[in-house]
């Protein structure tokens, strides 16, 4: 019975976001009266609290085991812990989906909410939150309905969560993503409501510039959560690999980085407000886009939900159409946006452009990865790989001196042209600093420091010491600081320092050993001591008893594989020695012919840096949310 309220509560707010839809429509044929608007919100607000009613019921029917649901028989189990019951709600396609739309329900009323309903957007905001939301609730209940039933021989015990997934951060992760995806639905709402009232009064930014660091906060730390998780549990030691899944979650973060920035300078100086309009409707375009490749099964990934070329075409289809009607309406409306200023040459907000501009071609850098192998795919039958070395070549440099005229910025005005001699007094500390350390580096590896790992080190070091140096300067003369700025920036500087340090001071080693067996070198020992059984609750342990000794110091490691009995699924559990400069990580391979057995060992240096890095970009972007009114 519960399953079925469950679904009906959902089908009742899909024809709530379609009756107010239609009020809207409507209201400006029979009256524009505020009962009109007022019967519009509220029928919106009852369709918000349906969809958060259904998806309540939908978490106590996971936590009870009503393997009836033939979703939840699928991924879940009884012997599960009640956080990954509930978290496999979110480990396949269609729960997932209905996390998304929740979020994106919530996100949309929250936002609605907080808005003036005198205000002459008021009803286009209306309109298109409930446009989006029915496009998405009749896609969940059509094509990719969780409540589906097995009646009446339910499983006793259900199916299985994937193991990979059964872990603290997957159930974080997924989460945090699609706040950050749908979370730039409020930008994109209010920008169509503001291209489709056509009046384009002043001050939209700060209307949506808080929402938007909001989602954007979200968004890196569901990036951040996620590499973190594939560093540690997927058994090969990195944390970006380039995979296509990965590469549709970068783009928005690309995208929502050039809009926040963009915004900024429209605030500021009254520049870019056409091309910050076009960026805010980009980002959620692009969210939407990942979406499809997520769930449509045209990839093969660890991160693909669905293999239904039906619901892809569908969903492929309903990104087209919020497409064309949101660039549809900014081709139209656009060339009646004027700036009140121009960008002055060597301003602030001339830089920030070029950083834009920067951005937008690594954008289409990553989307003709993604979309090229595809594209061979379908019209000649290839299968093509783009992987590391294409996004190391093309990307890379791109995202370097794009870090570059952010720095540059540092020192600059709003609506004035640098002076040079002015200028390179300020940056020729950091500057120095910079080309030393660098210079440093190469020689420590005998020059052998390819171009782009340069250019990532240099770009780094310049950020951190120009902020430091801005910082410790204003300090000094105890001027005004912009902490949200600075912290931001120092730990987009230190992300791009610690990934140049990894990738130029990490190394790897492979080792085949046999029980008792040791393997020696100048800078180090390893023993393989010991290798036993364990048998759990719904899998078998087999742990290798590994000891290392390196600079006078053993270290005990004990990685694992586990054999699922279940699945009959085999995963690799790593074990990692980590401290603040280095992490020893090793990971058990398989068992050879010869009985001997695999191991990979890497040293991975400043790897930690790269999400405390992560934790400092967001926290320089929550102190900016809070000066916001």
């Amino acid at each position: 019975m519960i399953p079925e309220i469950s679904h009906l509560l959902a089908i009742l707010a899909a024809g709530l976001f379609l009756f107010s839809l239609l009020v809207i429509l409507t209201s400006s044929a029979l009256s524009s009266s505020d009962s009109i608007i007022r019967l519009s919100l509220n029928c919106f607000n009852a369709a918000t609290i349906f969809l958060i009613s259904a998806f309540i019921l939908y978490v106590y029917l996971a936590v009870m085991d009503d393997f009836s649901v033939k979703y939840i028989a699928m991924h879940s189990n009884s012997d599960l812990p009640i956080f990954y019951k509930i978290s496999s709600i979110w480990s396949s396609h269609e729960g997932s989906m209905f996390l998304w739309i929740l979020f994106l329900s919530i996100w949309l009323w929250l936002f609605v909410n907080r808005l003036d309903p005198q205000s002459n957007l008021f009803r286009y905001v209306i309109f298109f939150s409930a446009m989006v939301l029915l496009f998405f609730l009749l896609f969940l209940l059509v094509t990719s309905s969780p409540f589906e039933r097995i009646l009446p021989l339910a499983p006793i015990n259900g199916g299985d969560i994937n193991p990979v997934l059964q872990d603290p951060a997957l159930v974080i992760h997924p989460p945090m993503l699609y706040l950050g995806y749908v979370g730039f639905a409020v930008p994109f709402v209010y920008i169509c409501a503001y291209l489709a009232d056509g009046e384009f009064r002043q001050g939209w930014e700060t209307i949506i510039q808080k929402w938007s660091l909001y989602a954007w906060a979200f968004l890196t730390l569901g990036i951040g959560l996620g590499s973190w998780w594939a560093y540690y549990e997927l058994g090969w030691g990195g944390y970006w690999f380039w995979d296509p899944v990965e590469n549709v979650a970068l783009m928005p973060w690309l995208a929502a980085t050039a809009f926040t920035h963009s915004i900024h300078a429209s605030t500021k100086s009254g520049v870019l407000k056409s091309w910050t309009l076009f960026l805010g409707l980009s980002v959620f375009i692009l969210s939407l886009f990942g979406a499809f490749i997520v769930r449509s099964g045209i990839i093969d990934s660890v991160h693909s939900f669905a293999n239904d070329p039906q619901r892809g075409l569908t969903l492929l289809l309903i990104t087209g159409v919020i497409a064309l009607i949101s660039f549809g309406l900014f081709s139209f409306r656009s060339t009646k946006i004027v700036n009140s200023r121009l960008v002055v040459s060597g301003s602030k907000e001339s830089f920030l452009s070029l950083n834009n501009i920067l951005m937008i071609t690594s954008i289409f850098s990553v989307f003709l990865g993604v979309i090229y192998p595809l594209i061979t795919q379908y019209f000649y039958s290839t299968k093509v790989s783009i992987g590391p070395p294409y996004y190391n070549t093309i990307f890379a440099p791109l995202i370097f001196i794009a870090a570059c005229f952010i720095a540059l910025s540092v020192e600059s005005k709003w609506q004035r042209k640098w002076k040079l001699t002015e200028t390179l007094s300020k940056l020729g500390i950091p500057i120095l600093i910079s080309c030393f350390l660098t210079f440093i580096v190469q020689s420590f590896h005998q020059y052998s420091v390819s171009l782009i790992q340069m250019i990532g080190l240099f770009s780094g070091t310049f950020i951190i010491s120009i902020y430091a140096f801005k910082l410790l300067m204003n300090l000094v003369n105890r001027e005004f600081i912009n902490w949200s700025s600075a912290v931001s920036h120092l730990g987009f500087g230190l992300l791009l320092f610690s990934i140049a340090v990894n990738s130029i001071f990490s190394y790897e080693k492979n080792l085949k050993l046999n029980v008792n067996e040791e393997y020696i070198s100048e800078e180090l020992e390893i023993s393989f001591d010991d290798l036993s059984l364990q048998d759990e609750s719904n899998h078998q342990r087999i742990i290798a008893q590994i000891n290392m000794k390196i600079h006078d110091k053993v270290i005990s490691f004990s990685p694992e594989k586990r054999k699922y009995f279940t699945r009959g699924q085999v995963t690799s559990e790593t074990d990692i020695e980590a401290t603040f400069l280095r992490d020893i990580y090793i990971n058990i391979g398989e068992q050879l012919d010869d009985g001997s057995w695999t191991f990979r060992v890497q040293f991975n240096y400043l790897i930690k840096w790269i999400w405390f890095s992560v934790l400092l970009m967001i926290l320089g972007i929550l102190i900016r949310s809070r000066a916001i009114v």
